[in-house]
């Protein structure tokens, strides 16, 4: 069909009541489009596949609607506690593109700035989804549906290999919107943060290529580079933060010594504060381009002096990471944790980082997040021989070469006092069998 403007109730009238709806991960989410689908109660079979929803949709809550989840944030906890129909489907960010060709949805959406000079700028999110956007508007027997919203910036991508915008003639439903885009909350670090970060920030020489996440701690580290002596930094990262905008701002990032992307920070999607929307507006040192891309490990041992700075929410004396998954809940995902760990490990000059608070509370116990073995049922997300750093409040444990008692002796060493003792004793067994 050819290209029509549509209100959000419109264009939710062009969904089957048995239909497949596929869609990018948070700042792709077409909210208004997607809160429309709630004002719907004719569901018969309607499926969604996609990731990290930035908002509480009621559609999700119908008996006869499902969704198909790559990766779990608050709406998705949120609405699995009251009963919604939501399933994780495992699989790392670079997997979401073969995981969504085999769903084959009949309808994709996108969130995406208006068009201009025949295009729309897919804006804050290219990720794993365009190629399925493409062959989705190019397919008569499928609906491509793409919100568009004058406050989104227009993000550069890396031509001509490389692009973030699709041809207007391709879209079959143009939906226009008009709210605010989803903004982050920016974490209050406390002094335990800032402890880690302080450790973190010490992997970090001049000239090196950066990853860094989501949180307080990848932020703090972020502060604490651009306020601090040194620069000549990279980015390399999947997600872009307010940290590395403010990174940016301190004109510490220059992107001359990656060895790959020179002159520009990569990045797949953006999520943050509208300040930072508003400097990616037209920004040319930032590129977005498809996590294949930017996630594949093969591609990020190529940077120089790489540093990965990522968080998680337990560690065992081996080395193992749980990272999405606790006591058998769904927390967030695999994302693309394990790829920058994986490529943080092939070269002398690169480190991983796992940063992690030495204990949590549960149920008024205080509990060691470093543990002698995972519980049953513990779910790994990112396995013993692909782990480097391991950084707590207390010091780091670089594991990189070391036997298995070796890295258990250092990771009992970072662990709160109050639990070493028993930590070691455990340590002193491993690897004797």
């Amino acid at each position: 069909m050819a290209s029509q403007t549509y209100s959000p109730d419109d264009a939710a009238s062009l969904i089957r009541t048995t239909d497949a709806v596929g869609f990018g991960l948070g700042p792709a989410n077409p909210d208004a489009f997607l809160t429309a689908l709630g004002r719907r109660d004719d569901w018969v079979d309607l499926t969604f596949g996609g990731a990290l929803l930035l908002g509480y949709y009621e559609v999700l809550t119908h008996p006869n609607v499902s969704y198909r989840c790559g990766f779990y944030g608050p709406a998705e906890r949120m609405l699995v506690a009251a009963g919604a129909n939501i399933e994780l489907v495992p699989g790392g960010f670079r997997q979401f593109a073969p995981i969504l060709r085999r769903y084959d949805p009949r309808v994709m959406t996108v969130l995406a700035a208006p068009p201009q000079d025949g295009t729309v700028n897919l804006s804050l999110h290219i990720g794993a989804t365009y190629d399925e956007l493409l062959l989705a508007g190019r397919d008569p027997d499928r609906l491509l549906v793409v919100e568009v919203n004058p406050h989104l910036p227009r993000t550069r991508s890396l031509g001509p290999d490389y692009t973030n915008t699709i041809p207007v003639e391709l879209v079959d439903v143009l939906v226009e919107a008009d709210g605010a885009p989803f903004t982050l909350p920016q974490p209050e670090p406390d002094a335990i943060d800032e402890a880690i970060a302080e450790q973190a920030r010490s992997y970090v020489t001049d000239g090196a290529t950066l990853q860094i996440g989501i949180g307080a701690v990848p932020n703090m580290v972020a502060t604490k580079l651009a306020e601090g002596p040194g620069g000549g930094y990279g980015i390399h990262s999947e997600m872009f933060t307010d940290g590395l905008m403010r990174l940016h701002q301190s004109g510490k990032v220059t992107n001359d010594a990656k060895r790959l992307f020179n002159g520009v920070s990569i990045t797949t999607f953006a999520l943050g504060s509208s300040e930072l929307y508003a400097w990616l507006d037209g920004n040319e040192d930032v590129a977005f381009v498809p996590v294949q891309v930017v996630n594949d490990p093969t591609v990020i041992a190529q940077n120089h002096a790489f540093v990965s700075i990522n968080g998680a929410l337990s560690v065992d004396l081996y080395g193992q990471v749980v990272a999405d998954n606790i006591e058998g809940r769904q927390i967030s995902g695999v994302g693309g944790h394990e790829d920058f760990v994986a490529g943080a490990e092939m070269r002398l000059d690169d480190h991983s980082l796992i940063c992690v608070r030495s204990t949590a509370v549960s149920n008024g116990v205080t509990r060691s997040r470093i543990v002698p073995v995972l519980p049953e049922g513990s779910v790994v997300s990112t396995p013993r021989h692909h782990t480097g750093v391991v950084i707590t409040e207390h010091g780091s444990a670089d594991l990189s070469g070391r036997t298995v008692r070796e890295r258990a002796f250092a990771l009992a060493e970072i662990a709160h006092p109050d639990f070493r003792d028993e930590l070691r004793a455990a340590a002193g067994v491993l690897g004797r069998h």
